[in-house]
């Protein structure tokens, strides 16, 4: 690999316009300036199309079209075929990178010749990119995998060394979600992972988004097909894996669902008269109580 490798931001948009501008502005005010943008829109039917007339001019900003909607999976996998870059790394079009994102993966790809794919840590905001939480820092213990360490959500920012990719069947273009898990396990399986805590990307926790809000239980669906998968091509007992992972994903929707009921009672008017009428009398026996 040279001193410094072509690296290709990937971004796969669909009815993004709202954020996609701000996606490729970080990445046009990035400290290491050897990239490209390969830009795929999967039948965006929203303004997306008028602001890609403002890049025509960008040589570096490559921007294809799915004739029809396609889904994610057909859309990412299209990307990294079309990239030209010996580092690749997704960057979803409501996110941002911080500036040095590029610069602090490509030193570590230029350090670490063997590893296939390095994560970073990212901050997670609200609409406005105001900072509202982090990422843990992963960790996976000595003698696991990142599968079998069973930590695994979304990896912000990833970046991956494209030689590595095409030793890997590459993504499953059949994915509607959970496809940077199905790139990840299968880039484990060809070579290393490397982790660096140092955060790179600011993430926009948004209720349309594929793994929250409506879309969350069909989140947890591709996750467990993604799970089995990488269970059958590694020769791992499913009963081990995919079963748990399979009864940790019901345990998940029970609770959320109680959660979510007993949200939904409190709202009730019956429920705020009865606690307007109980609570003082509650008090009062507790006062009694102590008193006595």
């Amino acid at each position: 690999m040279k001193d410094t490798p072509l690296f290709s931001v990937l971004i796969a948009n669909f009815n993004n316009g709202k954020y996609v501008m701000d996606a490729i502005e970080s990445v046009r005010n990035q400290t290491y300036t050897n990239w490209e943008i390969i830009l795929v829109d999967d039948g965006s039917v929203d303004n997306s199309h008028d602001l890609y007339e403002q890049l025509e001019q960008d040589s570096r900003i490559h921007i294809f079209f799915n004739e029809v909607n396609k889904g994610c999976g057909y859309t990412k996998r299209r990307c990294v075929e079309l990239a030209n870059g010996e580092i690749c790394g997704f960057l979803d079009s409501d996110d941002v990178l911080l500036p040095e994102a590029l610069e602090i993966h490509v030193n570590i790809h230029l350090e670490r010749q063997e590893v296939s794919c390095v994560f970073s840590r990212y901050y997670i905001c609200d609409e406005h990119l105001n900072t509202i939480g982090e990422l843990r820092s992963l960790h996976i213990p000595a003698g696991q995998t990142y599968f079998s360490n069973r930590e695994y959500s979304p990896e912000h920012f990833a970046s991956f060394k494209r030689n590595y990719y095409f030793r890997t069947k590459g993504i499953d273009a059949s994915l509607l979600a959970a496809v940077d898990q199905d790139l990840y396990f299968k880039l484990e399986e060809v070579a290393p992972i490397a982790i660096i805590d140092r955060f790179t990307y600011k993430y926009r926790l948004l209720n349309n988004t594929l793994s929250h809000g409506e879309n969350l239980q069909k989140a947890y669906y591709w996750n467990l097909v993604v799970r089995h998968e990488t269970c059958l091509r590694r020769g791992l007992e499913v009963m081990e894996y995919s079963y748990k992972d399979f009864c940790d994903c019901l345990r998940d929707a029970r609770e959320s669902g109680m959660e979510f009921a007993r949200g939904q009672i409190r709202l009730t008017r019956s429920y705020r008269l009865g606690y307007a009428i109980l609570h003082p009398i509650n008090g009062l026996k507790r006062v009694l109580k102590i008193s006595k």
